[in-house]
């Protein structure tokens, strides 16, 4: 099973609101460093055979599954510096210091335990915008930080998402406020920037829907998927679901996401570290399996949410370490 040594750890340029800055990134423990090879000057690591797998040059097989093909990534986490990093070269935001553990060494750790192969970074609220080390690759959007009264629509905002499209950099879009509000503007910015692919983060929060507005709303979102640059993150479910772990009511939001977007265009995501305190790392990989399993969801499908979508995402962007 020497796939399981298999990390990749691509940096999400991703600030809590609209940026094109690097991602900051820990430096790791004489333990790690040979995993985090490269991850200083290029944000992305791997194994070889990993790498290879994540190219589609050949796959290593997938936890407990002797033979099977199946690499599977993390499509959202979080990662800051521990203390002593902090205290010594990356410090925290005033005021954002981390209220749980969240390095890079713990990471691996945890991936190592649920048999995942890789993760995409992205970049925490912790450092703010100090994104003072690796390279970007994407950028995100966060509606509820531009100033007020002004719209992602706006000349930055236009700006920006336009660039993004011009360097293949998707932009993330996370709504924590809920959809409803930027439906107007995300379908103007998808419309006039067709090269610019767009990735909404923990199913652009939507929850399964309990009234006519909540049904409208998730009805509105799953209408975007006519944009074919958009993607979705089934991520962080302890976010999105109104039970406890497993999470399985989100199955109903799973099914028709796939039904309107297609699996090819949805990978799943932790949210790490957040959601170690709620079921556990192992415990959020686990779920997917759970819940794809009520409705339930083939194979193949499966494969693209737990890695080939990303994957092929950011292709081009899986370092051999």
């Amino acid at each position: 099973m020497a796939a399981r040594s298999c990390r990749f750890l691509y940096s999400s340029s991703s600030s809590p609101i609209a940026t094109t800055s690097p991602l900051l990134s820990p430096t790791p423990s004489a333990a790690t460093r040979r995993k985090l090879l490269l991850s200083s000057t290029c944000g992305t690591i791997a194994s070889a055979a990993a790498a290879s797998a994540m190219e589609g040059q050949g796959a290593p097989a997938a936890p407990g599954g002797k033979g099977s093909a199946i690499v599977v990534v993390d499509s959202h986490l979080h990662v800051w510096a521990s203390p002593q990093q902090a205290a010594e070269r990356y410090p925290y935001f005033p005021g954002q210091e981390p209220p749980i553990r969240g390095d890079v060494d713990l990471l691996l750790q945890c991936m190592d335990e649920a048999g995942v192969d890789g993760a995409l970074i992205v970049q925490p609220i912790n450092h703010m915008f100090d994104h003072s080390l690796e390279k970007y690759r994407a950028v995100r959007f966060n509606p509820n930080l531009w100033p007020s009264g002004q719209k992602m629509t706006n000349e930055v905002g236009r700006s920006l998402f336009a660039k993004a499209g011009e360097l293949g950099a998707p932009v993330g879009i996370m709504v924590m406020k809920g959809i409803s509000t930027y439906i107007q503007e995300i379908e103007e910015l998808c419309t006039d920037y067709p090269k610019t692919t767009v990735i909404f983060d923990h199913m652009a929060f939507c929850k399964p829907p309990m009234n006519i507005e909540e049904e409208k709303a998730f009805t509105s979102f799953l209408e975007l998927s006519r944009f074919p640059q958009i993607y979705v993150k089934y991520s962080a479910l302890f976010r999105i679901s109104r039970e406890a772990y497993p999470y399985e009511d989100t199955s109903q939001l799973l099914s028709r996401v796939i039904s309107s977007y297609g699996a090819n265009r949805i990978m799943w995501g932790s949210d790490f570290p957040f959601v170690v305190p709620e079921c556990g790392y192992k415990g959020a990989k686990e779920a997917i399996s759970h819940v794809a399993g009520k409705i339930p969801v083939s194979s193949s499908d499966l494969e693209w949410i737990l890695g080939k979508t990303v994957t092929q995402l950011f292709q081009g962007a899986w370092v051999s370490a």
